[in-house]
């Protein structure tokens, strides 16, 4: 068992763990979640001895060996098999001890113990993990030297998990894989003997693995039993509980509050009503449940083109002249298309997303495009790239050129940016909240079609969740790259197997991928594709008919549109008026000069506009309700 006892950290004079307390039962599979900066990675640390408490205390069994992966990547002259090896100090020690010892007795309790920790397998099993975290046999015999940050942390875990501790702790130990490591990595998890503690914004990884989520927040922590799926259903009806209770004791108030003001001056009732008082005095206030009004993610919806938006016709592709990466490319993507590349990292799964994204010219064979093909493309190195002393309203104004205030903050306001959020400088930004900008920028111009290369890595669960729930509701092409598992099972219904310099369609599910890369099915798909091609083609069916739909409605939609575009136009002018009349220094240009009585006219006026903007916008969302209901 491990105890949390009120423990309490501090970083930078900051509070990041506040009398935090529970106890996670013996034997136990706990995934850590939270929203990014809440203490998920401290919380850990704290657990591993790597960070001192401020308070409080943490309880272990005595002689547990925890085991934990260092931030540092390793590097040096040792290769992966060799640096995995070493990773179990106990059987370097007794391979030590038994080249040096002489007495009989010693050599039998030596031996002994190696046939226990079975250490003459070790070998065969350093190299099965490395091969299911992507090291092949020739790159398990390469120096670290040769491997980039992270494969070289993929060493480290891969390390981690050929020690075999009591207490496995793992901090997002899927952030440097691709799907095909991530799906191995589940798999082993899910047979590992002992207690293990990790920090996860994978929802399938933490519905598979955990059998307990610790939920931090606000400095607390607690416990709820089951997976991500379990936690999310209790945590949803405890804060129906609390908003019930809070709801309960605000009319108490309000009841308490009118016997006071109306009896505490009346001589026969003023003993009542000093009572009534000292019970308001001691009620505490119930926090309202609220969530992050911010996490938000709404993608423009396009103009509709005509399909097909892309077409490859026996296309290649690569960086140097006559050594293409990907070759024999057939392929069409059409304006209701959602897409999901698989593959191992460096198959090429990149170099077709940029070639898609037009940043990549075929060196053989042909592509066309539509003319009026917008495309909006994403990479981990945009959200590198962001100007670190420059606010989300300066990057934003800085792409839209000429384009109104309003305008500009419209598309901010679509992925959570609003108020004092848009002055801040993006140094003190989350990563999450840059990759939101990001996003926010490649979709000014409302592409046609979104092309995703890995969007998760700095998002936690909430984010993801909104982030697929944001794609679905897109209406145009979606093509996504992602180690997310729960991503591409919710948003995609084309997966393209990128293997051997070719790019082709599986005809399997997801499933039958993971099963077909464990080992458990056969190199062709089970025998349910059928069916499940069946339902992806249902569900084809089902974004045609939605695209009907979208025909049918697009009249209402589009003066629903222009209603909103007139409101928020005269709402800017209304306020422009305001400042004149109230701040004349910073009002601007147009309004500097005009009489009072002149400015409250013209105020009048606006009102009169905003008003019928209002009811044509209430008129025209009341006739897409209808119709749509029907």
């Amino acid at each position: 068992m491990l105890n949390l006892n009120s423990i309490t950290a501090r970083l930078g004079g900051q509070t990041i763990l506040d009398g935090a307390t529970a106890s996670l039962p013996a034997r136990s599979r706990v995934g850590i979640v939270g929203r990014n900066g809440a203490g998920k990675s401290t919380l850990l640390k704290i657990i591993a001895g790597e960070m001192d408490l401020d308070d409080g205390s943490v309880e272990t069994p005595r002689n547990t060996r925890i085991g934990y992966v260092a931030q540092e990547a390793p590097g040096g002259t040792a290769t992966p098999f060799e640096m995995v090896l070493a990773a179990d100090e106990e059987r370097v020690e007794l391979l030590a001890r038994a080249e040096q010892v002489t007495d009989a007795t010693d050599i039998a309790d030596v031996h002994e113990r190696l046939n226990m920790i079975d250490a003459h397998g070790a070998p065969a099993r350093a190299s099965r993990i490395l091969a299911g975290l992507g090291f092949d046999e020739e790159a398990q015999h390469q120096p670290m030297s040769s491997f980039s940050g992270g494969w070289r942390m993929r060493v480290s875990l891969a390390g981690l998990l050929f020690s075999r501790p009591d207490l496995l702790l793992l901090d997002e130990p899927s952030n440097h894989l691709d799907l095909e490591a991530s799906l191995w990595l589940e798999s082993f998890l899910k047979t590992y003997p002992a207690s293990m503690v990790i920090v996860s914004h994978e929802r399938d990884l933490l519905n598979n693995v955990a059998d307990h989520i610790l939920h931090v927040q606000g400095g607390k922590i607690t416990l709820y039993t089951g997976g991500y799926d379990a936690f999310e259903r209790q945590r949803s009806e405890r804060l129906n509980q609390i908003e019930a209770m809070r709801r309960s004791q605000e009319d108490k108030r309000a009841k308490l509050q009118a016997y006071v003001d109306r009896w505490r001056y009346k001589a026969h009732t003023a003993k009542q009503a000093q009572s009534r008082m000292k019970a308001l005095d001691r009620m505490e206030p119930i926090a309202a449940a609220m969530e992050d009004p911010t996490l938000r993610f709404d993608f423009p919806n396009p103009d509709e083109l005509r399909p097909p938006l892309i077409v490859a016709d026996d296309a290649a592709v690569g960086y140097v002249a006559d050594t293409p990466i990907l070759s024999k490319l057939n392929f069409r993507i059409d304006p209701d298309d959602r897409i999901a590349f698989l593959g191992r990292n460096g198959n090429g799964k990149t170099t077709l997303a940029r070639l898609l994204a037009g940043q990549l010219e075929p060196m053989a064979g042909g592509m066309t495009a539509s003319g009026k093909l917008r495309v909006g493309y994403f990479a981990q190195h945009q959200v590198e790239e962001l100007i670190a002393d420059d606010t989300p309203l300066q990057h934003m104004a800085r792409l839209l050129g000429d384009a109104k205030p309003g305008v500009v903050r419209s598309q901010l306001g679509r992925f959570g940016f609003s108020g004092e959020k848009v002055h801040l400088e993006v140094r003190k930004l989350s990563g999450g909240e840059r990759a939101r900008l990001a996003l926010a920028l490649i979709t000014r111009d409302a592409p046609h079609i979104l092309i995703l290369d890995e969007p998760t890595n700095h998002l936690d669960v909430d984010a993801r969740e909104a982030l697929v729930q944001a794609l679905n509701a897109f209406e145009g092409a979606v093509v996504v790259v992602s180690h997310d598992r729960h991503l591409l099972e919710m948003t995609a219904d084309r997966l393209v197997l990128i293997d051997a310099g070719r790019a082709e369609e599986f005809a399997g599910s997801l499933d039958d991928y993971r099963d077909q890369l464990l080992g458990r099915g056969e190199k062709k798909p089970s025998a349910a594709v059928e069916e499940k091609k069946v339902k992806r083609g249902n569900k084809k069916d089902e974004r045609r008919a939605a695209a009907q739909e979208r025909e049918r409605t697009k009249h209402l939609r589009d003066a629903v549109r222009a209603a909103e575009k007139g409101m928020a136009m005269l709402t800017e002018q209304r306020t422009e008026v305001d400042r004149a009349m109230f701040d004349p220094d910073s009002a601007s240009k147009t309004y500097q000069g005009k009489s009072t009585a002149d400015l409250m006219k013209l105020r009048g006026e606006v009102e009169k506009k905003l008003e019928r903007a209002e009811a044509v916008w209430l008129e025209a969302s009341e006739a897409l309700e209808g119709l749509s209901a029907s």
